[in-house]
C-alpha cells in the first residue's frame, strides 16, 4: 500500500512538472511570436515615416522633427509636376551653351504621390509618431540636423523606437541589427533602416 501511494504522488509530481515544462516552453514560443509580431508592425511604421520624410526633404530641402508639420504634409500639401527640357547651343569657338527649361504642368497631391495604396486609405497619419502596441504611449524619437561632411552641409535624419518591446534590442549592442529599430543616422548620408 505504502508502495502504490508513493507511486501515485510520483505520478502527480511528474504530471505537474511535464505541464509546467509544456507551459514554459509554450508561453517562451509565444513570447517570441509576439515580439516578432510587433517589430512587423514598428518596421511598416518606420518605412512609412520614412517614406513621408523622404517626401519633405524632396520639396522642402530639409527634413522635419514636427510631427504635426509632417502629418499636415501628408494629408494636404502636393508636389509640383514637371517637365524639363536642355537645348545645347554650339558656340562659334567651339564650346556648347546648354539652355534648360523646366515647365510647371500642374500639382499632385502627397497622397496620390506616396501613399496611393490601399493600406492608406483610412491610416490616421496624426498617430505615425506613436510606436505601434506600446502601453505606454510612447513615441518614437527624431532626430533632424544639417552637418558638415567633407565640407558640404548635408541634412541627415534618425527615427528610432525609445521603448523597443525585445527587451535584448539595447543600444549597448555591438550589433547593429540589435540595437532598437531605426531608420537613418545622426552622422551620415542615408535613411536605410537597421532591419535592412
Amino acid at each position: 500500500m505504502k508502495n502504490r501511494i508513493i507511486s501515485i504522488a510520483l505520478l502527480f509530481v511528474a504530471i505537474a512538472l511535464a505541464v509546467y515544462l509544456v507551459y514554459g516552453i509554450k508561453s517562451s514560443i509565444d513570447e517570441k511570436k509576439r515580439i516578432a509580431r510587433v517589430e512587423k508592425k514598428v518596421i511598416e511604421k518606420l518605412m512609412t515615416i520614412r517614406k513621408a520624410e523622404i517626401g519633405f526633404q524632396a520639396k522642402y530641402g530639409n527634413y522635419t522633427t514636427n510631427w504635426d508639420s509632417l502629418a499636415n504634409f501628408i494629408k494636404a500639401d502636393s508636389f509640383f509636376i514637371t517637365e524639363k527640357s536642355e537645348t545645347i547651343i554650339t558656340l562659334a569657338y567651339g564650346a556648347d551653351s546648354v539652355i534648360v527649361d523646366i515647365d510647371t504642368l500642374g500639382t499632385v497631391s502627397v497622397m496620390d504621390s506616396l501613399f496611393s495604396a490601399p493600406k492608406f486609405v483610412n491610416y490616421d497619419f496624426n498617430m505615425l509618431k506613436f510606436i505601434p502596441e506600446n502601453k505606454k504611449n510612447k513615441e518614437f524619437e527624431i532626430f533632424s540636423a544639417r552637418i558638415e561632411k567633407s565640407g558640404v552641409k548635408i541634412n541627415v535624419i534618425e527615427v528610432r523606437d525609445t521603448d523597443p518591446v525585445d527587451p535584448t534590442r539595447d543600444e549597448e549592442n555591438d550589433g547593429r541589427n540589435r540595437k532598437p529599430l531605426r531608420f537613418g543616422s545622426r552622422t551620415d548620408v542615408t535613411t536605410s533602416g537597421n532591419w535592412e
